[in-house]
């Protein structure tokens, strides 16, 4: 059962000790703000000279670099999709551009973030990672429906793959941990 190897911390992801910490990225890995730019700030300059080499990295796609001045040992960078829908009104019919669903395949993108950074991890030999709260923030998707998207990926993944023993979700807010919390209730243990 994937249950009991998810976890739920309020806090920085920075200073988180496992394997490997994901990082928010945008798609030039060249940092910036929120989640993106603690982490480089954190890390130190040799993150950034890192990410110069890599060449960008498509939404929705993963990319591994060191950890540099962090406790975790890799970062894995993974710019997640920017919300063009705007959220239905509760109990609407989504009907696509516009609405509840987003415009532009959001939803995919934002599962293959956590998918690509499992499966790199994976790959790595990391056997604990950290997740932020995925597009959430600057990028706007709405969190209620990214965390559902988080947990059903994470859960999925892990049920078939044993190589990682522990996801840590980092919820940067006392909101973001509450809403985490219900998609974990409601998700992780069917």
């Amino acid at each position: 059962m994937p249950a009991n190897r998810i976890a739920l911390v309020e806090g920085d992801i920075a200073v988180q000790h496992v394997d490997a910490i994901v990082n928010a990225a945008n798609t030039s890995l060249l940092g910036g703000g929120g989640v993106d730019g603690a982490i480089h700030r954190a890390a130190g300059p040799e993150l950034l000279a890192e990410c110069r080499t890599l060449g960008g990295c498509p939404t929705g796609e993963a990319k591994i670099t060191k950890g540099y001045r962090l406790p975790a040992k890799f970062v894995i960078h993974t710019p997640g999709p920017i919300w063009r829908g705007a959220p239905s009104p509760v109990g609407a019919v989504s009907t696509g551009e516009g609405s509840g669903v987003g415009g532009r395949d959001e939803d995919r993108l934002l599962a293959n973030c956590y998918r690509n950074s499992l499966s790199l991890a994976v790959r790595h030999g990391v056997r604990a990672i950290a997740f932020p709260s995925i597009s959430t923030g600057i990028y706007g998707f709405p969190i209620e429906r990214a965390s559902r998207i988080a947990v059903r990926e994470v859960k999925a993944f892990l049920e078939k793959e044993s190589g990682i023993e522990k996801v840590v979700f980092v919820c940067f807010s006392r909101g973001d941990f509450t809403v985490y919390q219900s998609a974990l209730e409601e998700i992780a243990n069917q």
